[in-house]
This record gives structure tokens, sequence and C-alpha cells, in this order.
């Protein structure tokens, strides 16, 4: 499994391609659950940022299916 810190990378680079190359889905990153946290002070790890970016990876997946 990557680090916090290379997941942080991944998930940059994948929220900034979404934003920069497929603007249409924008509104879909701020309904993921990782971006609206159930309690106040959520704990942020490895597992959680790994979901996230898996999260950001299906969506992007989705999407360029439904454009073939």
């Amino acid at each position: 499994m990557k680090t916090e810190k290379e997941l942080n990378q991944a998930i940059l680079e994948i929220t900034l391609k979404i934003q920069n190359q497929y603007p249409e889905l924008n509104k879909y990153l701020s309904e993921l659950p990782a971006t609206i946290p159930d309690v106040n002070n959520p704990e942020i790890n490895t597992k959680v940022l790994h979901d996230y970016y898996e999260s950001l990876e299906n969506i992007l997946k989705k999407y360029l299916e439904s454009q073939q």
C-alpha cells in the first residue's frame, strides 16, 4: 500500500485531471463521503485516503466507459 504522502499526491493528481479535463465531473467531487465527514474530528489515515482515491478513480473510469 502507498504511504500517506504518496496517496495525497495521487489524490491531488487525479483531482486536477478531473477538474481540468472533465469539468462536468466536478459536481461529484464534493459529494464523495471522504469530503463530508460524519464526525467533527475525522481520523485521516492511509485506508481512508486509499478509499477516497479509489472512489475518484471509479468516477473517472465509469465516466470514460460511458463515453465510448
